[in-house]
C-alpha cells in the first residue's frame, strides 16, 4: 500500500474513532470538538463523508423465496392424534421421530393414576 493511501487509511480510522466517540459523548458537536480540540469543519466533514462511505457499502444480495409448505390436514390421512384422559389430545404429524414419541407416551404413562 503507498504511503499516500496509507495516510488516507489512518485519517478516515480516527475520524471515524472521533465521531463514535462524539456520539457516545452525549455534547454536541461544537463542544465535542472544543473539547478535543479538533477543527470543527474538518469534523462535520468527515462525519458527513463517513456517511456517504457507509451508504455506499451496502450490498444488496439476491433472496430467493420459496413458498411455504402446506399443513398436512387431517383428512389426507397423515399422521396421528390420541385422545389422552381429561379431554387432552397429541396430534402427531407423518414425519414424527419415534424415540422422542416412545419417550413422551412413557412419561405420560408415568403420570398416570
Amino acid at each position: 500500500m503507498s504511503t499516500i493511501n496509507q495516510r488516507r487509511n489512518d485519517k478516515e480510522r480516527f475520524w471515524r474513532r472521533m465521531v463514535r466517540h462524539w456520539r457516545s459523548s452525549g455534547l454536541s458537536a461544537r463542544a465535542f470538538c472544543a473539547q478535543r480540540e479538533l477543527a470543527e469543519a474538518s469534523f462535520y466533514a468527515w462525519r458527513r463523508t463517513i456517511a456517504q462511505r457507509d451508504a455506499e457499502a451496502f450490498r444488496f444480495v439476491p433472496v430467493h423465496v420459496v413458498p411455504e409448505q402446506q399443513p398436512v390436514t387431517e383428512d389426507k390421512g397423515a399422521g396421528l392424534e390420541l385422545v389422552l384422559p381429561r379431554g387432552r389430545q397429541l396430534r402427531i404429524g407423518p414425519n414424527f421421530d419415534a424415540p422422542t414419541l416412545q419417550r413422551l407416551l412413557a412419561l405420560l404413562e408415568e403420570g398416570r393414576p
